[in-house]
């Protein structure tokens, strides 16, 4: 795939279809009938409604893969609101994973756990089997390099010009010569088709090269997990569908990267999102998150073809069914 720099792009003809050969056969075989949750169903969190909670069903699909993070019976609130209320959540490793859900319903808080900006009232966050919870701080900070983060709109610094703004974290966290610093740096911005950008300001990109910038500059580390906070925010649907192509490409190429090199942990990629073509064209696995909890989980495969009423209305958009504008 290449990008120019001024966001012109001549889309392939199978723009838009979705086809992963490392897990197609897993996503085949797993059966809507077959789940792997058959603990009796949850009460309500405290305080709240049991009808609050009659769409949620929790059920979990298998994915076939451990999973890279999972929170374990996760509460947190701010104050009287409460945002995550008893949440259980996988997201499998080795596969591009969205979060779904309406608007206000914790998708963006679960990211600050997941690298140990927020912590948890209750419950806890597993990265690769470890408490994040539990990590003293040399650890944690460790850690957090596992992860790479695209935030909204890019979050570059606009005192930087493009290529010293991707090579930020590698000054910051490595000992890497200059010489190091620029072949990386150059390698992920050819892959996100920026290189010719590289002695422009932030105020000289475009909103979506903005994005393409912060998607190098999370690359930059080789992290295990990739988190994509709304990266569709602001961009027209045909540079969504391009940034959508681009997570998937660059998905492919670090998962023969990780097996040629025989590493610990394949990639991980987890979107948050409300753009539901973007769910059907780069999810392999979906979290459909509502009031705190999860609704369902499972293989896009299997969510797309729910026959849970809300799972049906959400990843429709359609305006009758259980959600509404209260």
């Amino acid at each position: 795939m290449r990008f120019d720099t001024d966001d012109e792009y001549d889309a392939p003809d199978d723009a838009g279809e979705h086809e992963s050969d490392e897990h197609s056969g897993e996503q085949a075989s797993s059966s809507r009938v077959s789940v792997v949750d058959e603990s009796p169903r949850p009460g309500p969190p405290p305080g709240a409604d049991e009808d609050d909670y009659k769409w949620h069903t929790y059920r979990v699909y298998p994915s076939g893969r451990p999973d890279a993070v999972e929170f374990i019976d996760t509460y947190k609130s701010f104050g009287r609101t409460h945002i995550l209320r008893g949440l259980n959540m996988g997201l499998p490793e080795g596969m591009v994973s969205m979060i779904l859900g309406p608007s206000g319903t914790g998708k963006s808080v679960c990211i600050k756990h997941m690298v140990g900006l927020l912590y948890p009232d209750e419950g806890d966050i597993l990265v690769h089997g470890k408490s994040v919870p539990d990590m003293p701080d040399d650890e944690l900070f460790e850690m957090r390099k596992k992860f790479g983060l695209l935030f909204q709109d890019g979050a570059l610094f606009g005192s930087m010009n493009l290529y010293d703004n991707v090579a930020f974290p590698l000054r910051q966290h490595t000992e890497k010569s200059e010489d190091e610093i620029e072949h990386i740096v150059m390698r992920r911005l050819k892959e996100v088709g920026l290189a010719d950008a590289r002695f422009k300001a932030p105020n000289e990109l475009s909103g979506g090269m903005r994005k393409r910038a912060g998607f190098a500059r999370a690359l930059v580390l080789e992290p295990d997990i990739v988190l994509f906070d709304e990266p569709d925010s602001g961009l027209d649907p045909v540079r969504t569908a391009l940034l959508g192509e681009l997570i998937l490409e660059i998905h492919r190429d670090m998962m023969e990267e990780a097996k040629e090199k025989e590493r610990e942990h394949l990639p991980t990629f987890c979107v948050i999102t409300h753009d539901i073509m973007s769910a059907r064209r780069v999810a392999d696995y979906i979290n459909v998150l509502w009031k705190g909890r999860i609704v369902e989980a499972g293989p896009a495969e299997d969510m797309l073809n729910s026959d849970n009423p809300f799972i049906r209305q959400f990843l429709s958009g359609e305006s009758q069914g259980p959600l509404s504008m209260d």
